[in-house]
């Protein structure tokens, strides 16, 4: 390809001047891959011709590493992530904003290719990516490239999707398999090999949302389980709803491959990041409603309820999370204590 994407060609302090080097930087790559019509007005901001109502904005900082894993990328990622985010308020994503930390250095050939999956996966999820920013940093003042990413979605009449909604009673449900994004990225990063490519499960879950609301409009609350896992995402709700929840462990979905890697690493896989992962708490009368909808997407195919919130904790007490465990006992699920895998999204 004539231009700057020549064999061997880096980026330079130069891209990120504001001079032509810019100019061509964002043309050649950026605007070449993100195409829509709202990108391609030019002006220094977008313009959205949005409706009355609620508004969901969310922002995302991704420094994953490496840049390339399986079942997806930096870019891949910083597209879902946000727009999984921006679903989890139960919103309808409309719109992305993407800024870009570039380090001197990076081969244009790989941020070529990263665009290319960013805007490929902005495509399929039918959000464009209406506005965004690029700035070069010297070699060592990065490690290769940081996509910062902001979304916005429009909350749909009769849905509230908060914390204080989660009641005693109410069913836990988790939308598949937990650990599949952290034990690719660690699979990578070290070089291990585990019988079978183990992907990520980075995907983008807006529509199935969609769907269990349209269903179910009185589910409470949805988060998606990323950095800490699902300990981190369900103790988080129990604190903020005032409530215990008990899991049962066999019937947290895991992967074998993902499990016997978790077995030699000794990691536990609900510590573990997932990427395209969702829990949702509503009522037990909807409960299997809900997993139909679920396994009847490819992201969902592997739902099941997980467990169920049980009563309010004393005043001043914070929530408390337990599992019952595969041999029939009882053990308190705190929050994960330091970094498992850091720089995991």
């Amino acid at each position: 390809m004539s231009g700057i994407l020549r064999p061997g060609a880096a980026v330079e302090m130069a891209h990120g001047g504001g001079g032509m080097a810019t100019t061509r930087l964002i043309r050649e790559i950026f605007a070449r891959h993100f195409a829509n019509p709202i990108l391609d007005q030019g002006h220094d901001a977008a313009r959205l011709n949005l409706p009355h109502g609620r508004i969901v904005m969310s922002t995302d900082a991704h420094v994953i590493s490496p840049l390339e894993f399986p079942g997806g990328d930096i870019g891949s990622l910083a597209v879902h992530g946000t727009i999984n985010d921006v679903a989890m308020g139960g919103a309808v994503p409309v719109a992305l904003s993407a800024a870009f930390i570039i380090e001197e250095g990076l081969p244009l050939e790989t941020l070529d290719h990263i665009a290319a999956s960013m805007g490929a996966a902005a495509r399929k999820a039918s959000v464009p990516i209406a506005t965004g920013d690029t700035k070069v940093v010297e070699r060592g003042a990065a490690d290769g490239l940081f996509i910062t990413t902001t979304g916005i979605g429009l909350i749909p009449e009769g849905i509230e999707i908060a914390p204080e909604r989660i009641a005693p009673g109410m069913a836990i449900l988790l939308s598949g398999t937990l650990g599949d994004h952290g034990v690719a990225i660690l699979s990578q990063r070290q070089g291990l090999a585990f019988g079978t490519t183990i992907e990520s499960d980075s995907a983008a879950l807006h529509r199935m949302v969609g769907d269990m609301l349209a269903a179910a409009p009185s589910i409470a609350c949805l988060r998606d389980p990323t950095r800490g896992g699902l300990s981190a995402t369900l103790n988080e709700l129990a604190e903020a709803a005032g409530v215990s929840m008990t899991l049962k462990e066999a019937a947290i979905p895991v992967r074998p491959e993902v499990a016997g890697a978790c077995e030699l690493l000794g990691l536990d896989p609900i510590h573990i990041a997932n990427e395209g992962k969702l829990v949702c708490i509503c009522p037990p009368e909807q409960a299997e409603a809900v997993l139909n909808i679920m396994r009847a997407h490819p992201e969902g195919r592997d739902a099941a309820q997980i467990g169920a919130v049980g009563a309010h904790a004393a005043p001043g007490t914070p929530g408390l999370l337990r599992m019952e465990t595969l041999i029939g006992g009882m053990r308190v699920v705190d929050w994960l204590a330091g970094e498992q895998l850091p720089r995991i999204c």
